[in-house]
């Protein structure tokens, strides 16, 4: 067994790991407002980036080892996000993907490595153009924060999952949603159309739950 520790600071609370392709390095974020790249085979820290302005809450490597992306944010601070992209070779910053409204809480690369997808605290999934740093594609994905992104082995498909007990299947290509995974949740299809006496906080708790409104007859 080995175990890794920050030689700066022995106490510090990693958010999030990756292996990189060739399974030889690990690469991880902390709350300190760094992203970290160990070799797992001797436990040494090669590189270490203090370029991040928020806690590194998420680390994804590019399948072909080239690039890394980091994402996180600063709560109390109007939940801005972060969103980086470093190249592996240089370990330098290349690329700050601007316009992320919301803290950065899952972050995958597509296949090739030419797209990046994010998924925030707002519920929403980003996809973005690596070489240019825009953001190409916006889609409402959760009720609440997106907590996980994964890419099928195929590279066609990637999955999303958040707060609201759903996951989604979406297209990479297209960012079109394919499906949506749930259990059945506490209120699922009750009809509250035409209910009297409800405030819209009370319709809306009971939508998140299952509820459906205006419902064909």
């Amino acid at each position: 067994m080995r175990v890794m520790r920050d030689p700066d600071d022995p106490y510090t609370s990693f958010y999030g790991v990756a292996w990189s392709p060739d399974g030889q390095l690990l690469a991880c974020g902390n709350y300190r407002q760094e992203v970290q790249v160990w070799e797992v085979s001797t436990g040494t820290r090669q590189w270490i980036a203090r370029e991040q302005p928020a806690s590194a809450r998420r680390v994804a490597w590019s399948r072909n080892g080239k690039w890394l992306a980091s994402g996180g944010g600063s709560q109390g601070q109007g939940d801005g996000g972060e969103l980086f992209m470093w190249d592996m070779h240089s370990g330098e910053r290349v690329r700050v993907l601007s316009g992320h409204p919301g803290i950065v809480y899952a972050v995958a690369w597509g296949p090739t490595g030419a797209v990046l997808v994010s998924g925030g605290s707002d519920g929403m999934l980003r996809w973005w153009n690596r070489q240019s740093g825009k953001c190409v594609q916006t889609r409402q994905a959760h009720q609440g924060t997106v907590q996980s992104l994964n890419v099928s082995p195929d590279g066609r498909s990637l999955a999303s999952c958040g707060d609201d007990g759903a996951i989604s299947i979406w297209e990479l290509a297209s960012s079109k949603q394919l499906r949506t995974l749930r259990r059945d949740r506490p209120y699922e299809w009750l009809d509250i159309s035409g209910i009297k006496g409800l405030t819209q906080a009370q319709k809306a708790s009971l939508r998140a739950l299952g509820a459906i409104e205006d419902a064909p007859s």
